[in-house]
């Protein structure tokens, strides 16, 4: 079979990575990709929004399943238009349709449906122009800080969080003004959760699900998590707080009453679904769902899967997955992000990158890069993801980092404290 896999990042180079592994995969195909890709399977100059280009690259090259990687074709309905066509009907898709995507789509969506199956999560309350001056009454009842977010997609920059009431609410207007454009038609406002953060990850058919590999990412620029909110700077996997105890409370508190929702509600979902917790003094709450896999975590957890990946995938469109076998490497594994100096504001693209033939003992997921002129450059913020693994924590992250100091571009720029709070 030939496999297409939508996206640019590293999430996706990662899936690439891990497909072409699997002995009934025949082509990997992604569209558009990056040098990593190109380098490792069949890059496609198509926009993963663009469905009818969709279209014809599926015809062209005899595709027969999709995965897609990035959050906006899924919101936009990129499953619902291969339903409803009449040739590409048979396709499968691994992503939720629109319906299910609205988890990920509309903050307000996901907090009433929360709300709706007595998920934990924060207290919210949501608001557009018409009951924006019942924003400040609902902000008098919060303890600073504030936790304001853009209803929609906003490329992840749609949440801020103030200390001071006033430029809180001031922001709340700001968003619904036009801010993030039509993300912010709405605004939540919510209660902030007081703990730390970490990702969990499973794959389903709607009926059954298997649980994957947890990660914790590092979202701040800076060294000890400060400065500016990127699209992450590096993961680790697994995460130490996330024992047996805990995880059992995610399962039975959070991950099967969501399904058991998604059911009651006649929601079909398959493909991956991210849940973003916070771990409050042991107990597990809902920060935010998201309708596909992360990144930069994905390049911490597929090294993980031992298991044939194409079996799930497989098992999610026949609806078999209980059936289907999930091995976990039980090493740890460690994922660095090199970034375009200037991350996540302004920064230069073109720059050649060096040192990539130097490394060993890790796997490098391309994000930001293209290839020019027979070289490899830079074309994003987030560059290049060094995963590696090993018998600790330690050992994993010594590895990425040994390697990230191989690698050279100008302005190159990593944190060098990833994992440093576990």
């Amino acid at each position: 079979m030939n496999i297409l896999i939508l996206g640019s990042g590293g999430r996706e180079h990662a899936l690439a990575w891990k497909l072409a592994q699997s002995t009934k995969i025949k082509r990997v195909f992604v569209a558009p990709g990056n040098a990593g890709t190109a380098s490792e399977c069949s890059n496609l100059n198509v926009d993963p929004e663009d469905f009818e280009g969709l279209r014809k690259a599926v015809i062209t090259n005899n595709i027969g399943m999709v995965v897609v990687g990035p959050e906006a074709p899924l919101v936009g309905g990129v499953h619902d238009f291969f339903l409803q066509d009449d040739v590409l009907r048979d396709v499968p898709v691994i992503g939720p349709v629109r319906k299910a995507a609205l988890l990920e789509g509309s903050k307000d969506f996901a907090k009433e449906f929360l709300t709706r199956h007595s998920i934990p999560t924060a207290a919210y309350r949501s608001f557009d122009r018409t009951n924006l001056q019942e924003a400040m009454p609902f902000l008098m009842t919060l303890e600073s800080p504030y936790v304001i977010k853009a209803d929609g997609l906003a490329a992840g920059k749609g949440v801020v969080i103030l200390s001071d009431i006033n430029e809180a609410f001031a922001e709340v207007k700001s968003i619904i003004d036009g801010k993030f454009g039509s993300a912010g038609a709405k605004v939540i406002i919510e209660q902030y959760l007081k703990g730390i953060e970490l990702s969990v990850f499973i794959i389903t058919d709607g009926r059954s699900y298997k649980l994957l590999p947890e990660a914790k990412d590092y979202k701040r620029i800076g060294q000890g998590d400060t400065g500016l909110n990127t699209g992450g700077m590096g993961a680790v996997s697994p995460v130490p707080f996330a024992d047996g105890m805990f995880m059992n409370k995610v399962v039975s508190r959070i991950i099967d009453p969501t399904l058991k929702g998604l059911r009651d509600e006649s929601i079909d979902y398959k493909g991956f679904i991210f849940f973003g917790l916070m771990n409050v003094d042991g107990d597990p709450y809902v920060i935010e769902y998201n309708a596909r896999l992360g990144d930069p975590e994905t390049e911490a957890i597929i090294p993980r899967i031992k298991s044939d990946l194409f079996e799930l995938l497989e098992g999610v469109v026949i609806g078999d997955l209980d059936s289907r076998e999930l091995v976990i490497d039980e090493r740890s594994a460690a994922a660095v992000m090199l970034v375009s100096g200037g991350y996540p504001g302004h920064y230069e693209k073109g720059y050649e990158i060096s040192g990539l033939d130097k490394t060993s003992g890790c796997v490098l997921f391309h994000s930001g890069t293209k290839i020019s002129d027979g070289s490899v450059v830079t074309s994003g913020g987030r560059v290049v993801a060094v995963s590696s693994l090993g018998n600790t924590m330690k050992d994993a992250l010594a590895s990425s980092y040994k390697n990230a100091a191989m690698i050279e571009f100008k302005d190159i720029y990593y944190r060098n404290d990833i994992g440093f709070d576990l």
